[in-house]
């Protein structure tokens, strides 16, 4: 027999809903001895104001075994869920072997680039202003100015239009697009919006709302140049100046952190500088293209569960807390046990980073995929591998951008063939 209660119901029996729960009731065979004493149990164990637990051992479906455990019975799953507090405070300490982090990013706000002016209604950033137009159908303004040339703001462009609204240009302080070619040709070109490069805004006018902007170009060293002024009068400013990787958490569990991505160093298998502790995402890099995020989660989840084989036997507490940021087992991204050292892999011209930082060729399985991104628009130069200052590949690309992420295949097979080999080095050459 089941039953429908509303969230008020449910509140006042002591429940926790988000919606109307059903709440199914089964009736016990009295000839059922063992689940009649689990139940008389239960009821004379309910009203001693101690941790309980139902406990059912499950063989497919088919529930096997059904026991009633108090906290003095079950000392070790009460130190697990002591303080899991999730209903009653809103806090939720899980403590665990293992954690991948995949927090992601945000956008960075209008404060951290100090433009002079007043704070008017209007100024939103692009991934605000998507959710206003794809989700709740609001139009943030009719005349619009873009600053930044990231993808959301290159694909907001478009979209505004779309929508009826005059995109008068886009600004990128840059002398490059931060966005995908591919970007700037199907939502900026076939719609006749201009891409101002090396240009900024410099003043928001307006007290209420926004009334217009002036524009202004910028040297090589993002120093203004005087003269270049342009007033563009507008309602609305979106801005597209880059995303920020959410690592508050990362950095107050102590994880090596690359200075590049402001995210955490990772070896092959997406595992910090904690051991146990893995990264993916845009929590690790920011990704031009999701299938990447895809890949990098697929490998740390599988890393991760490899990791907890490997360790099972080791690790007899929780080694990982969230709350308290606590974390007991802290190496290299390189196993003690690993057979061969780890090999570094560093940043060579016109390299801004790279992810993995470090390759253990005993952990990886049969390649591995070494993803960067270069410092300037780059046409006809060589991408560039070396071992050890050994150059070992040398391919021609037409054209590379910071914009678009670029990577290379390392085989370990190739490896063995460099036993001793300590770095590995990207890096960029003209022709």
């Amino acid at each position: 027999r089941s039953y429908r209660f509303t969230p008020g119901d449910a509140a006042s029996l002591g429940m926790v809903c988000g919606g109307d729960v059903t709440v199914h009731f089964q009736y016990l065979d009295p000839a059922d001895t063992a689940a009649v004493a689990t139940l008389r149990r239960l009821v004379e164990l309910s009203g001693g104001g101690q941790g309980l637990w139902l406990l059912r051992r499950l063989a497919g479906e088919r529930v096997t075994e059904t026991r009633v455990l108090t906290e003095g019975e079950a000392p070790e799953l009460a130190a697990y869920l002591k303080d899991a507090t999730l209903f009653q405070d809103g806090i939720l300490t899980i403590r665990t072997k293992a954690i991948i982090l995949a927090m992601g990013c945000r956008e960075r706000p209008r404060g951290a680039l100090n433009i002079p002016g007043f704070r008017p209604a209007g100024v939103y950033s692009a991934g605000t202003a998507q959710r206003l137009v794809n989700i709740e159908g609001k139009m943030p303004g009719r005349d619009v100015v873009i600053l930044g040339s990231g993808d959301i703001g290159l694909i907001m462009a478009r979209r505004m239009t779309l929508e009826g609204a005059k995109v008068h240009t886009v600004a990128e302080i840059m002398p490059y697009s931060g966005g995908l070619k591919r970007n700037i040709v199907q939502c900026l070109d076939d719609f006749g919006i201009p891409l101002k490069l090396s240009t900024t805004v410099v003043k928001i006018h307006g007290k209420e709302r926004v009334e217009g902007v002036t524009l202004a170009k910028v040297d090589e060293r993002m120093k203004l140049i005087p003269g270049t002024e342009e007033y563009i009068p507008c309602d609305t400013l979106l801005l597209s100046v880059g995303l920020l990787p959410e690592n508050e958490l990362t950095e107050e569990l102590g994880a090596k952190m690359s200075p590049v991505t402001r995210g955490p160093l990772v070896n092959e298998s997406m595992e910090t500088s904690l051991s146990g502790v893995f990264a993916c995402g845009n929590v690790l890099h920011v990704h031009d293209l999701v299938d990447f995020v895809s890949q990098e989660a697929a490998l740390a989840g599988k890393a991760a569960a490899e990791w907890l084989k490997e360790n099972r036997d080791k690790v007899t507490e929780a080694d990982v807390i969230l709350e308290q940021a606590e974390v007991k087992a802290e190496t290299s991204g390189a196993a003690a046990d690993t057979k061969r050292p780890a090999i570094t892999v560093e940043t060579g011209a016109h390299v801004r980073y790279t992810v993995p930082s470090k390759i253990r060729p005993d952990k990886a399985g049969e390649e591995t995929l070494i993803r960067f991104r270069v410092d300037n628009v780059l046409k006809d130069h060589y991408l560039c591998v070396s071992y050890d200052g050994e150059l070992i590949s040398h391919k021609k690309k037409r054209i590379m951008a910071p914009g678009e992420m670029e990577q290379v295949v390392i085989r370990h097979s190739d490896l063995d063939q460099y036993p001793d080999l300590a770095r590995i080095t990207v890096h960029i050459e003209a022709e």
